[in-house]
């Protein structure tokens, strides 16, 4: 058995990159020209695709969204903010602005089709040596 996301797009192909660029991954076709798959890392796979035209067009929303967690940081809203102007770069918007939380620092934004993305950052715990 395999799990996977899907997330529903107008272009799939051009979503797929502005993917690839902020995960690090490379997309491959899928079951057709409209399917792009993403392997991500730890056997996570995003599949992107443009539903049947028969059927109504989903909506985009929080119920189900993804998150990108990055690596932990010892100034994780630093990290982020980085991590928040790449996106912005690739054609993503702001949702919410930064903000850091005892866990770390996120950030909900828009990919170019409006669907929503976390991106965190959790905070580095340095171990204290007895």
């Amino acid at each position: 058995m395999q799990i996977s996301l899907v997330l529903a797009a107008h272009e799939p192909k051009a979503l797929s990159h502005f993917y690839c660029e902020l995960f690090g991954a490379k997309a491959r076709e899928g079951k057709a020209d409209h399917h792009r798959i993403l392997d991500l890392k730890d056997g996570v796979r995003l599949e992107i695709y443009r539903p049947s035209k028969h059927r109504p067009f989903p909506a985009a929303g929080r119920a189900l969204s993804l998150c990108l967690k990055l690596p932990a940081h010892q100034i994780p809203l630093v990290e982020l903010e980085d991590h928040v102007s790449h996106a912005l770069r690739l054609g993503g918007s702001v949702l919410e602005p930064a903000r850091l939380e005892p866990f770390g620092a996120e950030c909900w934004i828009n990919d170019p089709e409006g669907n929503a993305v976390l991106l965190l950052v959790p905070i580095e715990r340095l171990e204290r040596s007895a």
